[in-house]
């Protein structure tokens, strides 16, 4: 026997509530109003054009892009309050284009309807593909949908440039402390949606571990708290006492950002690279250990070591390729966690080799000229004649053999024609 409709109403309201009883702390604090928000000044303060927009409830498409627990999320949210738009919240993660087809179909028939604009919210919206971004693609363009995408990937390598170029990428920062620490007290405080209700103390000690091990992450600072806030036992005066040891515990690791496909990877590499080419072994040793920390593969390490030491050491110091190779062979043949040892050695030896990249601009400089005269012929005393015919075409006519004479009198042209005369090899001056 079927529920009827008034019966089904309740029993949704029912689980609607106790869902958002039992939803964990980041999501329950979640604000509303811009007023509420913490952080992220540098788009939404007053005056700026995201908050006038949202102010004036005329938003525009928009990407938001930064690190996890930033706000991109609740800030989405407080769009969708803030404005007279119906709001659609999707994750790229869990649909596909049957889901996408059926948020445009009604959106469609909600504007021919209602005249009402939808704001359809992607998260993650990196996941989706080509083919998905460019199914929504007309609808956004023609104003039926009005897209915010929130992701934590460069927008220039994850969505589409049709896409990109119709919609305003607003880049969010990781949470500093002070933004941290408001976030933090409120949660502890707000007694509607917070930890108001229980008494809690943070030991000053342990709010410092707390805000650092989030590594401004906010939503991970707030899952600590909650775990802390749970497994802790009151006293006599039913106070919670949250120590450094409770919270080191709730927080397990600091929460590295690195993603070993993403922007990240390719920054933290960039600065080790940086580092080693700036002859510093402390920035290096530095950026070693955040991407061992964050497990990237120590194969990858030593193998972006091996192309450092021709291409940044170089005739400096041509041995170094030879330390390079000795310390990628290692890491294949000892593994993680002890080649970290020999990723160690390596690194410093780089970084305090002198460097000289004068055979690397050299080969950069001769491949452009290849691309810019790949069809100039081969001189005819640098070809081989092999046959009678090539013979009478003076194949290899004039062409000194060099063991026969000495370095002044063996000279002669090794480049087409029109290269004649260029240097691509340029030795670096002693200093």
């Amino acid at each position: 026997m079927k529920r009827s409709k008034q019966k089904k109403d309740l029993f949704d309201a029912r689980l609607e509530g106790d869902l958002r009883f039992q939803a964990p702390l980041a999501d329950r604090i979640r604000p509303d109003k811009l007023e509420d928000f913490v952080g992220q000044e540098e788009i939404i303060g007053k005056g700026k054009i995201l908050r006038r927009a949202i102010e004036n409830d005329e938003i525009f498409s928009i990407i938001f892009w930064g690190p996890p627990g930033s706000g991109k999320t609740t800030l989405a949210r407080i769009v969708a309050n803030m404005t007279k738009s119906y709001f659609v919240g999707i994750s790229a993660v869990t649909s596909g284009l049957d889901d996408l087809r059926r948020v445009v179909r009604e959106s469609v028939d909600r504007r021919k309807l209602h005249g009402t604009r939808t704001i359809l919210f992607v998260d993650e919206i990196h996941r989706w593909n080509k083919a998905q971004q460019d199914a929504f693609l007309p609808y956004v363009e023609n104003g039926i949908i009005t897209l915010i995408g929130a992701t934590t990937e460069n927008p220039s390598f994850e969505v589409i440039a049709p896409l990109l170029s119709r919609s305003r990428v607003f880049v969010m920062q990781r949470h500093g402390v002070p933004e941290l620490s408001r976030i933090i007290k409120r949660a502890l405080l707000d007694k509607e949606h917070g930890l108001g209700n229980q008494k809690v103390s943070l030991a000053p000690k342990a709010l410092d571990l707390l805000i650092q091990g989030a590594n401004g992450d906010a939503r991970t600072a707030l899952n600590a708290v909650e775990i802390a806030v749970k497994v802790t036992k009151a006293d006599k005066r039913g106070i919670k006492h949250l120590d450094v040891k409770t919270i080191e515990d709730a927080l397990q690791h600091k929460a590295l950002q690195y993603d070993k496909k993403g922007e990240e990877h390719y920054n933290v590499i960039s600065a080790f690279i940086k580092s080693m080419r700036g002859s510093d072994p402390d920035g290096a040793l530095y950026w070693l250990n955040r991407m061992v920390e964050a497990g990237e593969d120590p194969e990858f390490i030593a193998r972006r070591m091996v192309i450092f030491a021709s291409e940044d050491v170089g005739m400096a110091d041509p041995g170094a390729l030879r330390i390079a190779l000795d310390v990628f062979n290692a890491v294949k043949l000892i593994g993680y966690p002890e080649c970290q040892i020999n990723l160690g050695h390596g690194v410093v030896y780089l970084a305090k080799a002198p460097k000289d990249n004068s055979a690397y601009k050299g080969l950069m400089a001769a491949k452009q000229d290849v691309k810019d005269s790949m069809n100039e012929p081969v001189p005819l005393h640098l070809r081989n004649a092999v046959t009678d015919l090539m013979k009478e075409l003076d194949y290899h006519k004039g062409y000194k053999y060099s063991h026969d004479y000495s370095e002044e009198e063996g000279k002669q042209d090794y480049l087409p024609k029109k290269l004649v005369g260029t240097k691509y090899y340029q030795p670096k001056k002693k200093t």
